[in-house]
């Protein structure tokens, strides 16, 4: 998305086109952006409940939790990218339901501080020479700690959905601008 110019869409007109599970990422010039390697500092996924559209997250200081991403938008207007999931049905065994089932479960939960620390530590420059990125999602399946807002969209995806959005990557290691960039998500529009 950074290459490309933002196809801005307002939030009323375009609402019915965003599907469960779609991922919903969070442009700023935050440490996690600069750290992350693209203006990405936070993503969620997109879940309809009764009509109404929630943005489902793992957020910092709040945990796991569901808002209605119309309130998002007027907050964060023009920097919040959708992106689809599974574009083209490219992945027909793919479970939108169960993914967003998943990122339900987070709910609640606190937020995993200790996984983005050990996530962070994989770019200090002599630190990243000794330590690097797990690429074993095996042991995943069964959280020890509460995942961070990546690590929880790619699990759900990988668990829930049956597919993995980030391969020879484990979801604690998973930074938005790796699902930005994953082929398994495609940009279609800009929410203002």
């Amino acid at each position: 998305m950074t290459n490309m110019n933002p196809i801005e869409r307002c939030f009323c007109d375009c609402a019915e086109e965003i599907l469960d599970s779609d991922l919903l990422l969070f442009r700023s010039r935050g440490l996690i952006s600069a750290a992350g390697r693209s203006s990405y500092s936070h993503v969620g996924k997109a879940a309809w409940w009764n009509g109404h559209l929630f943005l489902l997250e793992v957020r910092g200081f709040f945990g796991g939790r569901a808002v209605l991403l119309e309130s998002y938008v007027k907050r964060y207007s023009g920097r919040i990218d959708v992106f689809r999931a599974n574009p083209d049905n490219r992945w027909p065994s793919y479970r939108r339901d169960q993914a967003v089932a998943v990122m339900q479960r987070f709910a609640g939960c606190d937020y995993g501080y200790w996984n983005v620390l050990m996530a962070a530590i994989t770019h200090l420059p002599c630190l990243r020479f000794f330590m690097r990125p797990d690429t074993n999602d095996l042991s995943e399946t069964e959280l020890s700690r509460p995942p961070f807002c990546s690590q929880a969209c790619a699990l759900a995806d990988r668990v829930g959905g049956g597919i993995d959005p980030v391969p020879h990557l484990a979801d604690r290691f998973t930074e938005p601008a790796d699902l930005a960039r994953s082929v398994f998500y495609k940009y279609i529009f800009t929410l203002k």
